[in-house]
């Protein structure tokens, strides 16, 4: 039987085609001793194989893949109810079918290695076409996710691949006929009191020489979605110093909900209009962030959180702006 499974120390940058660009990011930075939580990947063959072998729930004969293939080939990416119509059939039948055991034993067993009452579930498409990927980098992710709930949340990342904008776009784009498949990471979550992104070389002014740190507190999830202004720090590479902080009022984050998944809570009143991170803390980041762009020789894109006061590195992707 082919591998399903790899766990993130298996894995490195060549690795995109079998566990997405986010799988094989990770992968690499674990290989490169970088502070990465450890986790796995559930390969995009394994996806494959359960299209491929999985009969749908209306009980017929034929394996879901078929089903979905004539399902995109009756829509009308023109017409927003027929795109939606699609969506909601092929999604459902994605939910509905069951996992087979030998996937489902493989996820969990490796899940109960991590030691972890929660992990993040996220999507990690294999396209490495930067038009397909920039599409593909909008599927779904899930925070706190246990061992009860691990198995359907797979099959949750692997129905986002279907969701309405995703079959739009692959219309649109005329990808309809490119195959796109779609591993999904589980790794450790990291209950984070502060978090947030970071660019190896300023974003706005180019300058790379600079490097700026976002922050907040709670989940890095709030920023990335833009639902908080974070505080922002710019340091010089090169001289190792702080050229600028500006500190953002926080009054909202994400954090864990009460048994389990993420939810927006206020921040307490006291710590509203502090500094998120410390200048010590501002430079030990920023000497982290390097030597991730130094090990990719290029700009990056880095998402970041710290608990119990230790830095840990969730993403790291090209900067595709400069």
């Amino acid at each position: 039987m082919k591998e399903l499974i790899l766990p993130f120390a298996r894995i490195n940058k060549k690795s995109v085609k079998i566990a997405g660009g986010k799988g094989a990011s990770l992968g690499e930075m674990t290989a490169a001793k970088l502070p990465v939580p450890p986790g796995f990947v559930v390969l995009a063959s394994t996806f494959d194989q359960f299209l491929n072998n999985t009969p749908p729930p209306t009980g017929s004969g034929q394996d879901l893949n078929v089903f979905i293939e004539a399902e995109l080939k009756k829509v009308n990416h023109q017409d927003v109810s027929s795109v939606d119509r699609t969506s909601h059939v092929i999604q459902d039948l994605i939910h509905r079918a069951v996992m087979p055991k030998a996937m489902a034993d493989a996820i969990l067993s490796e899940f109960k290695k991590l030691k972890t009452k929660w992990v993040a579930v996220r999507s990690s498409a294999t396209a490495e076409d930067s038009s397909i990927a920039s599409w593909a980098g909008e599927l779904d992710t899930f925070l706190f996710i246990d061992e009860k709930h691990l198995v359907e949340t797979v099959k949750k990342c692997w129905a986002s691949l279907f969701t309405p904008r995703a079959i739009f776009y692959r219309f649109e784009k005329k990808l309809h006929k490119t195959p796109v498949s779609v591993a999904v990471v589980v790794q450790q979550m990291v209950d984070s009191q502060i978090s947030g992104v970071a660019f190896s070389v300023h974003p706005v002014s180019k300058d790379r020489n600079q490097l700026i740190i976002e922050a907040g507190y709670g989940l890095g999830e709030a920023i990335v979605s833009g639902t908080i202004t974070p505080d922002s720090y710019v340091v010089h590479k090169k001289e190792g110093t702080i050229l600028d902080i500006n500190i953002s009022k926080q009054e909202k984050q994400i954090i864990l909900k009460a048994g389990g998944g993420s939810v927006l809570k206020p921040v307490a009143k006291s710590i509203q209009e502090k500094q998120k991170l410390t200048g010590k803390q501002i430079i030990e980041l920023a000497e982290i962030v390097k030597k991730i762009e130094k090990h990719y020789n290029k700009p990056q894109d880095i998402e970041w959180a710290i608990y119990k006061n230790k830095f840990y590195i969730l993403q790291s992707r090209p900067i595709t702006t400069l």
